[in-house]
C-alpha cells in the first residue's frame, strides 16, 4: 500500500504579492524552498488562515533572502499581501517509508526568515 504524506511544509508565511496577470503558480524564496525540501515545479497545498481558501498550484522560486510568498494566476484571488498561508508538500511513501519518515517543518517570522525547523508538531501548541 502506498500512503500520500506530508513531506514538508512552511508555517504561517505572509503572502507579500498577489499576482492575477501571471500564467500561474506561487513563487516563494529560494532559500526558503531549500529549507523546506521543496523543488521548483513541485505540487503544493495552499492553506489560506485568514479566509480558510484551500488551493494546489506548483512552485517557481523567487530571489534568494526576499522573504518573497507570491500566489500567481488565479490563486491571486484568493489571497491578500499580508495573509497568513501554509505550504505543504506532500510525498508518496510505501507503508515501511511513511512509518519512519520524519516531515521537514518551517516556522518562519514575519519577514518569512526561518525562526525554526523541525520534524514534529504538538497538538495544543502555537507557533
Amino acid at each position: 500500500m502506498y500512503r500520500y504524506m506530508m513531506k514538508s511544509k512552511i508555517h504561517k508565511a505572509r503572502v507579500t504579492e498577489a499576482n492575477l496577470n501571471y500564467v500561474g503558480s506561487i513563487t516563494i524564496d529560494s532559500y526558503l524552498m531549500e529549507q523546506a525540501d521543496i523543488l521548483p515545479n513541485e505540487r503544493v497545498q495552499v492553506v489560506n488562515n485568514y479566509n480558510g481558501a484551500r488551493l494546489e498550484t506548483y512552485v517557481i522560486p523567487g530571489e534568494r533572502h526576499s522573504g518573497m510568498i507570491c500566489l500567481n494566476g488565479a490563486a491571486a484571488r484568493l489571497v491578500q499581501v499580508g495573509d497568513e498561508v501554509i505550504i505543504i508538500s506532500y510525498g508518496v511513501m510505501t507503508e515501511e517509508e511513511a512509518r519512519v519518515f520524519s516531515p521537514k517543518i518551517v516556522f518562519v517570522d514575519q519577514n518569512n526568515s526561518p525562526t525554526d525547523i523541525t520534524t514534529e508538531e504538538k497538538h495544543g501548541t502555537q507557533a
